[in-house]
This record gives structure tokens, sequence and C-alpha cells, in this order.
């Protein structure tokens, strides 16, 4: 007679959740955080154009304009509308897809965005794809080595080490490598998306904290984990080491490590702001920069309800996958 397959405490909580509604619950309650958020995004980024102190549109269109020009663009851009209705023009425009035309460029801002967006995301995706591929063997590395007290020097050391890069912002570390690889040893292209190797660097400047961040993360949780009963059991049995990190270690991470890479995919989409225009990436960093400096505010204003909406969504995503992947992670807030 063959024995039943045992149930985990993770499978019996998916199953109670499910069981009592907590899905339907705990989405609904995320998806109004969501909307609440976005449309706090969306007011601020309103908000942004009222409260520039002098007349914006005498700013962007130049102290020399004529006044009849400065009229037409008041007009064009719907400045001269009572405040309400300004604000209902500029959600319309966001839900329709038409927030308006580049005062710089001249075309519809929508196009502004579809060309520069992939070469943003890329940049991002990239960059979390080598966060996750270095920083979690590097933790459970270093938790091995240090594990039970051992090695207090290496200890000290990565922690010393990975602290100091975990703090130091992304433009300084694009900063750093341009003067590195421009200056002193040219080798790598440090401006444009011309090829390949054109990503290494921003990638870099990017990965950097992101790496020593999550590598610390992954190091304290495999601490715990190496630590547990069933992995003492494991050694026992003399089980392989890879087949002991990868079967029993490594799925027990799973958690910490999806949680903070989604958060640092949101920071990673803002960071590129100033990474972009240090490289001169094409992308909406750098478009961003030069919308606010140029006095372009209808491209800012999008941009800042891209960049928001994008953070939003990343976070809103993190958070469904946990739930599907781990429940009991939130079987507290239902």
């Amino acid at each position: 007679m063959t024995a039943a397959p045992a149930v985990t405490p993770a499978v019996r909580a998916r199953t109670s959740w499910f069981a009592r509604g907590g899905w339907p619950s705990f989405l609904a309650r995320r998806l109004g955080v969501f909307v609440l958020s976005l449309w706090g995004l969306v007011t601020a980024a309103f908000l942004m154009l009222q409260l520039i102190p002098g007349d914006p549109v005498r700013m962007a269109v130049g102290l020399n304009a004529s006044v009849e020009v400065v009229e037409a663009m008041r007009a064009h851009l719907g400045l001269d509308l009572p405040l309400w209705e300004q604000y209902t023009r500029f959600i319309g425009g966001l839900v329709t897809g038409n927030p308006g035309d580049s005062i710089k460029l001249h075309i519809p801002v929508v196009q502004v965005i579809a060309d520069r967006l992939p070469a943003t995301l890329e940049l991002a995706l990239l960059t979390i794809v080598v966060v996750l591929l270095l920083a979690v063997p590097i933790g459970i590395a270093f938790a091995a080595l240090t594990r039970g007290g051992r090695r207090r020097g290496v200890e000290i050391g990565y922690t010393a080490t990975s602290g100091i890069f975990a703090v130091i912002p992304e433009f300084l570390f694009g900063v750093g490598l341009v003067y590195l690889f421009a200056v002193t040893v040219p080798v790598l292209p440090v401006a444009g998306r011309t090829g390949p190797e054109s990503y290494i660097l921003p990638v870099a400047a990017l990965a950097l904290g992101g790496i020593a961040s999550l590598s610390r993360i992954v190091r304290a949780e495999a601490l715990g984990v190496l630590d547990a009963d069933y992995i003492r059991t494991a050694r026992a049995k003399r089980m392989p080491t890879a087949l002991l990190y990868l079967r029993h270690a490594l799925p027990n991470l799973l958690t910490p490590t999806l949680t903070m890479a989604g958060l640092m995919l949101g920071s990673l989409i803002a960071g590129t702001v100033l990474v972009e225009s240090i490289f001169a990436w094409p992308g909406l960093g750098q478009t961003l920069v030069s919308s606010i400096t140029g006095k372009d505010y209808p491209l800012a204003q999008t941009l800042v309800v891209v960049y928001g909406g994008m953070v939003l969504l990343v976070n809103l995503i993190v958070d469904i996958v946990l739930a599907l992947v781990d429940p009991r992670s939130t079987i507290k807030e239902v």
C-alpha cells in the first residue's frame, strides 16, 4: 500500500488560503492600492506645472517671445482654462494616450515615449538579470564560508565592502566608470547605444550597488536556512553539496530574493535617469532630464507619470507573484 505524499506547511497554507477566499480579497486590495497610488501620482504630476514659480509658458518659449506667441502657447497647452478643466483634460489625455505635443520637439509626446521606452526597459531588465545571476551565488557562497562564525576576517571584509558598494549612488559608479574606461584605459565605449559592448558600462553602473545589496540579504537569509534541521539532516545523509544547495537551500531563499529583486527593479527604472544622461543612452531618462532643463512641461509631466507608473506596476506584479509562490507571506493580511 503506497503511503500518501507528505503535505508541507507551504502547501497547507496555499490550500487553506485559496479555499477560504483569500486570493480575491488580496487581489482586490492590491489593485485598489495601485489605482489610488496612480491617481496620487497623476495629481502630483499635474500640480508640478502649477507650482512652478513665474510663468511656465514664458519660461518655455523664451523671455524674448512676443505676447502673441506666449498667449498662443498658453491656449495650446490649455493653461487659459479653469484649473478643474485643466485637470480633467490632463487625465483624459493620459487615459486616451494623447497627452499632447512636446514644446521643443514639436511631435506627439506618445511618439517620444514609444521611441525611447524600449532602450530604458532593455537597460533595466538586463541589469536585474545581471544582479540576480551574480548576487544570489555570491550571497550563498559567503554564507557557506562564514557559517557558524567561521572565517571572521572574510565576513568583516565582505560586510564592509558590500556595505560601501550598496550606498554609493548609481551615477557615481557611472562617473567613475567613464573616468576609468574613457580617460585611463579607453577600451569600452562610454556614450551611445552602438552595440553589445555599449551595454557593459551603463549596466555595470546600475548593477554594482544592487549586487552588493541583494547579496547581503541572500547571505543573511542563507545563514538561517543552512542552520535549519532539514539541512543538517541532509548533510548527515552525505547529500552532495551542489544538490543540497540547489534542492533545499535555494528554494527557501526565493521569497526574500523575489521581494528584493522586485523593489530593486522599480528603483533601477528610476535610477536610469542620471545613468542614461552620463552615458548618452537614448532612453527616457535622458529625455526626462532634457525636458526639465528645456522647460518642455507636457513631456516632463507625462514622463513623470510613466516612470512612477512603471514603479507602481512592478511593485504590484511582485506582490501578486509572491502571493502565488508563498501565500504564507500574505495570510496575515487577509
